[in-house]
């Protein structure tokens, strides 16, 4: 079995796809791996030993420039292009592909999976992008729901018309030139009758909804056998746990202090710090030896060695610290991530900061609760519960499944 995944995004969704990869590849199945051509993904890539095709442009260079909303349809049609370009010589010899990412590159690949008439599987790696009446969808940038309309269902019905005006010409033109009809919702034909759900259930926990059959298969997390830096470990061992400060694929755009306000807001709890530099390139606000500064590391032996988690609220990083027992403060600044810092303080593992940009009284305030004793415990009892086989799963279902029914090669 040959199998072709294929993501457009952050780290957070290169690095799901690493863990399905390296199961896949222990079942006996070859892989190959279309991603953005950043070089942290192209370096974990390599250490897995998963061929690796880049597509389009640097996402964390559009990340860095953070184009105004006006041209999100812009960038929609190349990272679609991109696909088209990309993903037909990849897929030679493909029994099926698995898509995700950001929802045009998503619809790009399953496209061009259409035209060769390979099988695909359409992934999320959060439930928020799934129609159903149960909760509202998510607000694109520069595209407000009307605050008059509440109804669940005609928010999705208006989510649909901004996606299809957002990314829906760039998709027909290069299904068109690929002779492919036009799809007529985007969202509808990149979710289809039976998506994944590559989450865990205890965190993010899916309600049944008719006419969408989600397959929740677990997060998809791969063992990081990685040792820690030395100096990191030094440190580690040189007093009692620390607070990990760190946002990920999030330039921090909205609060360039925070490096700052997360290391006097530790420091006033009496604790070190060790600072992830991440896209925002954070770096230490003076050189007292209560602070560290890492950048790539093992997040999964890191965080099973802190005091609390300081984050973004990305689904990778919620669910490593959610898996490492580790009290959580969760800062959002978009998309999914308010609603994984709500389900952090649902669950009573941590803290939900209140809005993007922390000060040192708000950080202060949510450290507060997620150092508290009762937080402390919650959060590893909560740890016990979070499943360890999604990969496993994902990775048997799609071997057992895939080829049964091969779609007709588009003229």
């Amino acid at each position: 079995m040959r199998v072709l995944l294929s993501t457009y995004g952050s780290r957070g969704d290169v690095e799901p796809m690493v863990g399905l990869a390296v199961q896949l590849r222990a079942l006996g199945a070859e892989v190959r791996m279309c991603a953005p051509p950043d070089e942290d993904s192209a370096r974990r890539l390599a250490g897995v030993g998963v061929p690796w095709v880049p597509v389009s442009r640097s996402a964390r260079a559009w990340t860095k420039e953070a184009p105004p909303a006006s041209g999100m349809p812009q960038r929609a049609a190349e990272v679609i292009a991109g696909q088209f370009e990309a993903i037909p010589a990849a897929a030679d010899g493909c029994d099926v592909l698995v898509a995700t990412g950001m929802l045009p590159a998503a619809a790009g690949a399953l496209s061009v999976a259409e035209k060769l008439g390979i099988p695909s599987v359409s992934v999320t790696f959060q439930q928020l992008t799934l129609p159903t009446p149960h909760r509202r969808p998510l607000a694109y940038p520069g595209r407000p729901f009307p605050p008059e309309v509440t109804d669940n269902r005609l928010l999705w019905d208006l989510d649909a018309q901004s996606i299809d005006a957002l990314f829906g010409e760039a998709l027909n033109t290069n299904r068109a030139s690929a002779g492919l009809p036009p799809v007529e919702h985007v969202r509808d034909y990149v979710v289809g009758d039976r998506p994944w759900l590559a989450t865990d259930p205890v965190l993010d926990p899916w309600r049944e909804t008719p006419g969408l059959d989600v397959v929740q298969t677990g997060a998809w997390i791969t063992p990081d056998e990685r040792p820690l830096p030395a100096e990191l470990l030094a440190f580690l061992d040189a007093g009692a746990p620390p607070v990990y400060v760190g946002f990920g694929s999030m330039p921090m755009h909205s609060a360039p202090d925070v490096a700052r306000v997360a290391v006097e807001a530790v420091r006033a709890q009496g604790r070190r710090i060790v600072v992830g530099s991440g896209w925002a390139d954070l770096a230490l606000v003076d050189g007292q030896d209560d602070c560290c500064t890492v950048g790539e590391v093992n997040q999964q032996a890191l965080f099973r060695r802190v005091a609390a988690v300081v984050h973004h609220g990305g689904a990778g990083t919620t669910t490593t610290a959610t898996r490492a027992g580790s009290p959580q403060v969760v800062v959002p600044q978009l998309a999914d991530q308010p609603y994984w810092a709500g389900r952090v303080a649902d669950l009573g593992i941590g803290a939900a900061h209140d809005g993007a940009v922390p000060t040192f009284a708000s950080l202060s305030a949510a450290l507060d609760i997620a150092l508290a004793r009762e937080t402390v415990a919650r959060a590893t009892a909560v740890a016990a519960t979070i499943r360890t086989d999604g990969t496993a799963v994902a990775a048997k279902w799609l071997l057992d499944t895939a080829g049964r029914e091969r779609p007709p090669v588009s003229a």
